[in-house]
């Protein structure tokens, strides 16, 4: 159906001219039920919205449970679990108030968030979720990049045992310019299949794993250790953890395309689902064999190496499934802005050759994926995660509610105090917490990321080695993280270990 802007919300235009829609379907849209025909099943979303979420910082999670002492770390993970899961549940709530409210959003819409944003709070919450967006797109972008850069690396020096001395910075921009003309498509958005095949690979690649820890469990699990405690790495598994959980930003889109956006609830606790059944073996696994002696990819600790290339390839196929897509929306906001036409031309590829550049330029700079990943679960992750969905469900929730009840000023943005006085109990008190914790535990993942990133994790930017006449990131001589809290305990080829770095301080 195409609904137009006319006063009456229940009434659509029609080639023939303005019709009534019929009481049927009008019901429906009072009760915020409204269907799109040639939409996704909410099975087929909640792929998609697996797809999104589980890649990155699944190779990351074991990590955060060794930072995190495991049974606190696996606490942590639960409790994110519950928290990302509401938060994409009124997200979704948010977005079904939208459409029976405002006819126009039950068309194209090019930026739903942004769009409840406003609604929600105003114009400038609009601007800044926005802006957020974009940040967290370019941010896992480079997250991306990096990660594909780090496994395609690591397999070089696996088939040719270590004799092919590659750079890894000049990996970064093989990597970018072979994936630059897969940007200069139109659009990867009706491409579905592509982030369903993502979610395949990232499945088998977790078998794998458990498979890969299993195996080696009899060798590395009696010269396994533990770091001891440390706030800084609590926090740092905490954005880890929201890093993993964090692909709020995409979910209105993706049910916005939904054939019933009502049902997305369902798609959400199949997401949730399954993503945690692929996080928590992987974690147990990691945690019970490695140790401290897992760095910042449980990929590199696999010891057969058919098993640890195999994995290499699945992860990295869905970085590059998923960069294809991530890429999108900062072209189209690039394009937007400097007036690119729609057809395929010299502006457009000059654009979209700059953006990727700019992407490559911060990976250059800060060449270690880890403490990256970590600086964007803690940052804008964070806010379009949990902060801007408990905000944008509350306000909206609100304006409904006042509308319903005949307030005159049902039209305007809630006040504060309006909030507090319609918001249910329940639902504020619960809002209320994921704020809090969200920026609390946000801001201090942030800052320990930043002090990751330029104390013990610190690599010089890839431009300036060459000339203090150091060896890059990840220039380490082997491809495996050896078992054993020095990294010199393996069944497998012994020249294929890493140097021993002190990982956990």
């Amino acid at each position: 159906m195409d609904y137009s802007k006319s006063a009456d919300p229940y009434f659509t235009r029609s080639s023939r001219g303005t019709s009534a829609v019929s009481s049927e379907d009008s019901e429906d849209i009072r009760r915020g039920r409204f269907q799109n025909k040639h939409g996704l099943h909410w099975i087929i979303t909640g792929l998609f919205v697996v797809g999104d979420m589980a890649g990155g910082g699944l190779v990351a999670l074991p990590t955060a449970m060794i930072q995190s002492q495991f049974w606190p770390g696996i606490i942590l993970l639960l409790v994110m679990t519950v928290v990302t899961a509401y938060t994409a549940y009124i997200l979704g709530e948010s977005w079904v108030i939208m459409q029976k409210r405002w006819p126009e959003y039950r068309q194209h819409c090019r930026k739903p968030y942004a769009e409840m944003g406003q609604r929600a709070m105003g114009p400038r919450i609009k601007a800044i979720v926005s802006i957020c967006i974009d940040a967290t797109q370019f941010g896992i972008a480079t997250v991306y990049l990096l990660l594909s850069a780090k496994n395609i690396h690591d397999s070089i020096k696996a088939f040719s045992n270590n004799s092919v001395d590659l750079n890894f910075c000049f990996v970064i921009l093989i990597v970018a310019a072979f994936l630059l003309p897969v940007t200069f498509l139109k659009s990867p958005q009706d491409f579905w299949w592509a982030v369903v095949l993502a979610m395949v690979t990232t499945t088998v690649a977790v078998v794998l794993m458990v498979v890969g820890g299993i195996i080696d469990y009899g060798t590395c699990n009696p010269h396994r250790e533990m770091p001891g405690f440390s706030i800084t790495q609590y926090f740092l598994a905490l954005g880890t953890l929201l890093f993993s959980y964090g692909g709020h930003a995409a979910f209105p889109t993706i049910q916005h395309d939904m054939k019933k956006p009502y049902h997305f609830k369902k798609s959400v606790a199949l997401s949730f689902i399954t993503v945690d059944l692929l996080y928590i073996p992987v974690c147990i696994v990691g945690y019970i064999t490695y140790g401290d002696s897992l760095r910042d990819s449980i990929i590199n600790s696999i010891q057969t190496n058919w098993i640890q290339q195999a994995i290499n390839i699945l992860i990295t196929v869905h970085c590059i499934l998923t960069l294809t897509i991530v890429f999108n929306p900062l072209n189209q906001e690039a394009e937007e802005i400097f007036n690119v036409p729609q057809h395929f031309c010299l502006k457009r590829v000059l654009v979209r050759t700059g953006m990727m550049v700019a992407v490559v330029f911060v990976a250059e700079s800060l060449p270690t994926f880890g403490p990256l990943l970590d600086l964007m679960g803690g940052s804008t992750l964070t806010l379009t995660s949990l902060v801007f969905p408990s905000l944008f469900y509350m306000y909206l929730l609100t304006s409904e509610k006042k509308r319903e009840e005949g307030y005159k000023t049902a039209d305007e943005i809630p006040s504060v105090q309006e909030v507090l006085q319609h918001t249910p109990r329940i639902t504020l008190v619960f809002c209320c917490f994921v704020i809090v914790f969200g920026l609390f535990g946000g801001g201090a993942a942030t800052f320990s990321a930043i002090r990751e990133l330029s104390t013990t994790q610190f690599q010089y930017p890839c431009y300036v080695a060459p000339f203090l006449n150091v060896k890059g990131a990840n220039s380490d001589d082997g491809h495996t993280a050896c078992c054993g809290h020095f990294s010199n305990v393996t069944w497998a080829k012994a020249d294929a270990c890493m140097k021993f770095v002190k990982f956990y301080n």
